[in-house]
């Protein structure tokens, strides 16, 4: 396996992933349609080496293009947001699950050996939970009208408020947004085609993915760099609910060795993997570190007392599987890499649309 097609090659995790395996001596093409909500008018910086093609994964004649010659693909082209999926819903749609079958009917005619796609922790809903006695409950979720109310934790049907602990990859799936239930469509695809093709299939289920080089004034790249984009403002990070809900953050440099050793690692065809830290931080927590690591400490968040809709409590992940089948250990904390982080942020340009999102998700009655 010697050359590697890396569809969304361009985005945040992408150019990682290039930089991971031009590293390890693959040879490495993208694919990128370089939409203007991820990269807007920014160069972009690829490592040495690597081919670029431009073009849309729903444009069958440019997915056969990239598809020409290669070994393997690491399919990582996707919308990303949770509150904008619910009301983009085509786009959505169309990008994430017509874009993967475009792909897939591609590599019919054009088989390749392995192909790995980037799946979401999203598919899980709430992560697992047990109850005081220890009992595994695993379909835990709130109630609408809970939340209107401002009862944030998930209790028993006794009424025993549930203790979140790690979700592993036997929690069944609870699809709570449309960019859920479009990750969940990608890897089943994926996973099927696989095993009706004979070509070896992987998911790599992803957590909240950080680090330098995150699209800072896209506001649905990611809470941290939400919060980052505010900071640089000077304006407070806003929080929804009460801030104590809690998130697993895996360093984009952790997530590119991961998908490294998806490709390599034999045992891992057929499977779903979590990829995270490990690790559960609240994400007031999470506000507060970047704000100290940014210099800025007295900026406390704000707290809303509100949720949108698609939004869960708590979802952290086990990484047991990760660590068996592909030898996975997460390498960068995230409270040891938000020095790192900030230096970046100092040094670019920062456009804070966190309002214009919010503005967005409540004028179509998804914040309540």
């Amino acid at each position: 396996m010697e050359r590697i097609l890396v569809t969304g090659g361009c985005g945040f995790i992408g150019r990682h992933v290039a930089q991971e395996l031009t590293d390890h001596g693959y040879q490495v093409r993208l694919l990128d349609a370089l939409v203007d909500q991820v990269h807007g008018a920014e160069a972009i910086s690829l490592p040495t080496g690597v081919e670029l093609i431009k073009g849309d994964v729903r444009d069958r004649d440019a997915v056969v293009e990239a598809i020409s010659g290669v070994d393997a693909v690491i399919h990582l082209a996707a919308e990303v947001g949770v509150g904008q999926s619910m009301y983009e819903i085509a786009r959505y749609v169309g990008a994430n699950d017509l874009g993967t079958a475009v792909l897939l009917e591609a590599l019919i005619k054009h088989p390749v050996e392995r192909i790995v796609v980037a799946s979401s922790m999203s598919i899980y809903g709430e992560g697992l939970y047990q109850t005081p006695d220890g009992e595994r409950i695993d379909n835990a979720r709130r109630k609408p009208a809970e939340i209107r109310d401002g009862l944030w934790n998930l209790k028993s049907a006794s009424g025993e408020v549930l203790l979140p602990i790690p979700t592993d990859e036997e929690k069944r799936p609870d699809l709570a947004s449309i960019y859920a239930l479009t990750k969940y469509a990608q890897e089943r695809a994926v996973l099927i085609f696989g095993q009706a093709y004979g070509i070896d299939a992987v998911a790599l289920r992803l957590f909240n993915v950080f680090g330098a080089g995150q699209a800072l004034s896209n506001p649905y790249t990611g809470v941290l760099a939400n919060f980052a984009s505010r900071l640089a403002n000077g304006k407070r990070p806003t929080i929804f609910e009460d801030g104590e809900q809690k998130r697993d953050f895996v360093h984009v440099r952790d997530v590119a060795t991961a998908f490294r050793l998806a490709l390599e690692q034999r045992q891992a065809a057929g499977h779903a993997i979590n990829i995270g830290s490990g690790h559960a931080y609240s994400i007031s927590e999470v506000a507060r570190l970047l704000a100290k690591a940014m210099g800025i400490p007295k900026r406390p968040p704000e707290i809303l007392g509100k949720a949108r809709s698609g939004d869960i409590r708590n979802c952290f992940a086990d990484i047991a599987k990760a660590r068996e089948l592909l030898g996975f250990e997460p390498k960068h904390r995230l409270e040891n890499s938000l020095g790192e982080f900030a230096a970046w942020v100092r040094n670019s340009v920062v456009i804070d649309r966190g309002a214009d999102m919010r503005r967005e998700l409540e004028e179509r009655g998804l914040v309540s």
